[in-house]
């Protein structure tokens, strides 16, 4: 079977598992469907998919990490910054150290700087693979900021601490002054990049944009490859891709605060960049799935090396590894919180102490995904001297179990501790929303007797009243808005009818879109038409939605 042939299996299974997860009659993640569809592929296809594990890095990385610093809420990071820098900084060297110390005395034939490889590239969390387990139980909106976050950051960590293991297992030495001023230089070369290359081909973009006019999907293109360029031209400069491409969506993010991306495009970007996501993500665990059988077969040939025969001695390492993953990472948390407290009251702030629930979930929210897969299939085949890579089979499949387990752990044991748990609320939310709403109403109902005046001026007597009527349904419009800022009862009333406006705009919504299908059926309007009030409807639809 030819390479086009298994990636339309492999999306093939990654849209199937999306139906399989929705069928079940009982919550299971998506990643764990996937990684059984995965299986499921590789026992029928009986085919054996060969990864370049630098190809592997370049095609899935990039994209995902940029994403990941695009959408995540910049005011939840800053807010939180010190909790969430504690984890994804503090936890994943802690965590290196220690179950690095660790797998290497479960497995001494393992080398030490191969045991802190598989520490590190088990260190990243995956947002990801906790809302799957979370899509049926509601999470903390506060709780999800921080371990998205902690994901954003220790992805980058994580991996550069990877690197940085692996290095030392291919020459055989390790110097930890050298190592510091090298992370210096990747990290700061690496987030200097990202930023100044994602202005760069935004300036050109726009530039060129005004000079030559531009087709509806250059932009979309070029979101697509603006993570992919930030990663090679840093990878080119010895510096770190991994964070060039974080620092490239940061910056993304905050470039569309200008407003020069039309409304359409951000849609249809939106609208592609979410079909991305999700076959990058499916298709890593379909590719875990599909790789499974292999891993196991020569995992436990290669445990033999460690002086066991007995295969299952595979799932004890697996599990104390995981355990000891979860105990290092509930002792982290506990003790960061308490120090935490301890800093909020020295500063004479008044805080509570944090439910036992919100630490355990904290803890049991640590699981692995995309990121720990992606990262442990690059290791290298072959040392320079032309021999094996040690233990390079075990640790796929020790890193694999730990993305299993941890996701295992998390399904069956986030749900009832996240039911009724209740973190202290996003500040002012609701304040914050109602001041934008506010602001945004008062210089739009400017904009729209300046424009009433200007259409006035230029119009017929006959004209007139048709401006000045139109101008009143428009008012009106923002005039509502402004209304909120009365009593908070009102404020409450007027939300509950336009609660009531927006479920009676979706029913008429629904039965306009009926109808031109059903004139377009019996072939009363032409498919063009249809094509062009469906996109209206839609995009309406989108707003109430």
């Amino acid at each position: 079977m030819n390479s086009i042939e298994l990636v339309l299996a492999m999306l093939l299974g990654v849209l199937a598992s999306g139906y399989v997860v929705r069928m079940l009659p009982f919550s299971l993640p998506l990643p764990l469907v996937q990684i059984a569809t995965g299986a499921a592929i590789s026992g029928v296809l009986k085919h054996g998919v060969a990864l370049d594990p630098d190809v592997f890095f370049l095609l899935f990385l990039p994209p995902l990490l940029f994403l990941d610093g695009w959408r995540i809420p910049k005011d939840g990071l800053l807010r939180d910054k010190t909790v969430i820098l504690e984890l994804a900084l503090g936890l994943v060297v802690f965590t290196v150290l220690g179950a690095g110390f660790l797998i290497h005395w479960l497995i001494p034939a393992m080398p030490l700087a191969v045991a802190f490889a598989l520490a590190a590239i088990v260190s990243p969390t995956d947002p990801v693979a906790v809302s799957s387990i979370t899509a049926r139980v509601p999470i903390p909106k506060r709780l999800m900021h921080i371990l998205e976050g902690e994901s954003l950051l220790n992805d980058a960590s994580g991996l550069v601490c990877f690197r940085f293991a692996v290095a030392a297992a291919m020459t055989g030495s390790f110097s930890l002054a050298s190592a510091s001023l090298s992370f210096l230089w990747v990290a700061l070369v690496g987030v200097g990049i990202g930023v100044i290359f994602t202005l760069a081909v935004n300036l050109m973009q726009r530039w060129l944009s005004r000079q030559f006019g531009e087709e509806s999907g250059s932009p979309i293109l070029l979101s697509l490859l603006i993570p992919f360029g930030a990663y090679l031209l840093s990878e080119q400069a010895q510096a770190s891709g991994i964070l060039a491409a974080v620092a490239a969506g940061i910056t993304t993010s905050y470039v569309e605060l200008g407003g020069r991306v039309l409304a359409t495009t951000r849609l249809q970007r939106t609208a592609v960049w979410n079909a991305v996501q999700f076959a990058l993500n499916g298709i890593m665990f379909v590719l875990l799935g599909e790789q499974l059988p292999g891993i196991l077969h020569d995992a436990a040939t290669s445990v033999q090396q460690s002086g066991h025969l007995n295969p299952w001695w595979l799932a004890v390492y697996a599990l104390a590894i995981t355990a000891g993953l979860g105990l290092l990472r509930f002792v982290w948390v506990w003790v960061s919180m308490r120090l935490t407290l301890l800093q909020a009251r020295h500063r004479g702030e008044r805080t509570s102490k944090p439910h036992w629930r919100i630490i355990l979930a904290m803890s049991l929210a640590g699981v692995r995904g995309a990121i720990t897969l992606a990262g442990v299939l690059t290791l290298p085949l072959l040392m320079p001297d032309g021999s094996a890579f040690p233990a390079r089979d075990l640790t796929i499949f020790l890193a694999t179990a730990v993305i299993l387990l941890s996701l295992l752990m998390a399904s069956f044991g986030l749900p009832p501790l996240l039911k009724g748990l209740e973190l202290p609320g996003e500040p002012a939310a609701q304040r914050e929303e109602d001041q934008a709403r506010h602001a945004t109403a008062t210089v739009a109902i400017a904009a729209v007797e300046q424009t009433q005046h200007e259409l006035a001026q230029k119009a017929t007597a006959a004209d007139a009243d048709i401006y000045n009527n139109a101008a009143a349904r428009v008012l009106a419009f923002y005039q509502r808005r402004l209304d909120c800022d009365t009593s908070d009862s009102d404020a409450a009333q007027l939300r509950k009818a336009d609660e009531a406006e927006r479920q009676l705009r979706l029913a008429a919504l629904q039965a306009e879109r009926a109808e031109i299908f059903n004139l377009a059926r019996q072939q009363r309007i032409s498919d063009e038409l249809s094509r062009k009030l469906i996109r209206e409807l839609d995009l309406t639809e989108t707003r109430y939605r």
